[in-house]
């Protein structure tokens, strides 16, 4: 499922041959700073530039004898393009091509993540402004407890995601580093201007200081970044889930006309999108252990990490990126069912006004703790006689001689609860029309 709603460009970006293509723009601006040193003769630049290519399957069969990746690489280039062969990888060492070209993958992926967020930012924009006036019963515990605004949990998921969106932009430009310092990050065969060119040429920074790698806290927090954002996402799902319980049924993620729920049960609609999601946030907190595990490394480098992450890199910015579709996708097709959040709205007769009234209470000169007594007796006896609050409390003596009907009916009134709602879209950016 996986594969079918993964943009074809993320697929390619961590393809053998995007890889390898990425080797190769690293080994030609290596050679092209070299030149400009006058180490490099013009005429043999020319001819690497013209003949370098590769094949997948020629460095695969490579590797099998040679059993290093970047040495079969430059096996296969030396193939193409002949004697001048020898200016390449000059003086250069396997992390210095992989772990720059790595730098440049995982920009370009990042890229791909945050254009797939900006358009999650743009479903819950619409959402959460469509709704900012729907009341709808607010739960803390699980329990009922005050209207709130449907609008409000849309603007809430996207002020989130804007913060998740400044972390993945705080760690793409962590991993914006580069380096060709050479086998111990001393620049002893290179000198500083290789990697400076090398860098500027791919839109990337020198690291101020490497061993014979970049080191990995960046790309643990990289893949902290994708982890949190995808507990974000699992939040909206877990949200989801909730309120399209039977019991609750105020909102549904989509389900197709020929969407079957069950093998057993024709009737199930099951949030079976919103479930894939939640797991699938399990697994980019699994692959961010990995990444923190990858920081610390034998002296100036071992190779536990690299394993690692010809896992871990590809598929989570390939499962993030997923589920931002998917989402975004719930998003934007939700359905919301008003008689159901207008039903649950009543389903405690009344109770969710019980701060209300007691404030009311109290500005009539009692003290909070009276005050408090009151509604506590006439909520309780609400829950066990099925009785609404309003009936019970003008049935009390003690707060019949306080407020009267019309005032209680002044207090309870849903709409009052979202009296301050247009200050929080202020609050959080979001111009809404007046009225």
């Amino acid at each position: 499922m996986i594969e079918r709603y993964t943009l074809p460009e993320m697929r390619a970006l961590w393809s053998e041959e995007s890889k390898f293509a990425t080797w190769l723009e690293v080994e030609l601006l290596a050679c092209e700073a070299w030149a400009e040193l006058g180490r490099i003769p013009h005429e043999a630049l020319e001819c690497i530039k013209k003949k370098a290519s590769f094949s997948v399957e020629r460095i695969l069969e490579l590797e099998q004898d040679l059993r290093h990746d970047v040495v079969a690489f430059t096996t296969n280039l030396a193939e193409n393009i002949g004697p001048e062969s020898r200016f390449v990888h000059m003086g250069l060492t396997s992390s210095d091509v992989a772990d720059t070209a790595l730098s440049v993958l995982l920009v370009r992926a990042g890229s791909l993540i945050l254009d797939a967020l900006q358009e999650l930012l743009h479903a819950l924009e619409i959402r959460a402004l469509e709704h900012r006036q729907t009341v709808i019963i607010g739960r803390t515990h699980g329990i009922h407890a005050e209207p709130t605004s449907l609008g409000l949990k849309f603007l809430l998921w996207r002020e989130e995601m804007l913060r998740n969106k400044k972390r993945l932009e705080d760690a793409i430009e962590g991993v914006r580093a580069g380096k060709i310092s050479g086998a111990v990050g001393t620049y002893a065969h290179t000198g500083t201007f290789i990697e400076k060119y090398v860098c500027e040429k791919l839109h990337l920074r020198p690291a101020r200081i490497s061993t014979q790698i970049l080191q990995r806290d960046r790309h643990a927090a990289y893949l902290a970044a994708i982890a949190i954002t995808g507990a974000t996402i699992e939040k909206i799902a877990t949200e989801v889930r909730g309120l399209q319980r039977t019991e609750i049924r105020e909102m549904e993620e989509p389900f197709g006309k020929k969407q079957k729920g069950s093998s057993a049960m024709p009737h199930k609609r099951n949030p079976v999108v919103c479930e894939q999601l939640c797991g699938l946030a399990r697994v980019l907190r699994s692959n961010l252990t990995a990444a923190l595990e990858n920081i610390a490394l034998w002296h100036e480098r071992d190779i536990s990490h690299s394993s690692v992450e010809r896992i871990i890199l590809p598929d989570s910015t390939t499962l993030l990126h997923y589920m931002l579709k998917k989402i975004t996708w719930v998003i934007q097709e939700i359905v919301i069912h008003p008689d159901a959040i207008r039903e649950n709205l009543e389903k405690t007769r009344g109770l969710l006004f019980s701060q209300k009234v007691m404030l009311a209470l109290v500005e009539k000169g009692l003290a909070r703790e009276a005050a408090y007594a009151i509604i506590q007796r006439n909520a309780m006896k609400s829950l066990q006689d099925n009785t609404t609050l309003r009936e019970n409390l003008l049935s009390d003596p003690e707060f019949k001689s306080l407020i009267s009907p019309s005032e209680l009916d002044a207090i309870m009134d849903h709409r009052s609860f979202l009296s301050c709602v247009d200050d929080i879209f202020k609050n959080c950016g979001l111009e809404v029309e007046e009225g």
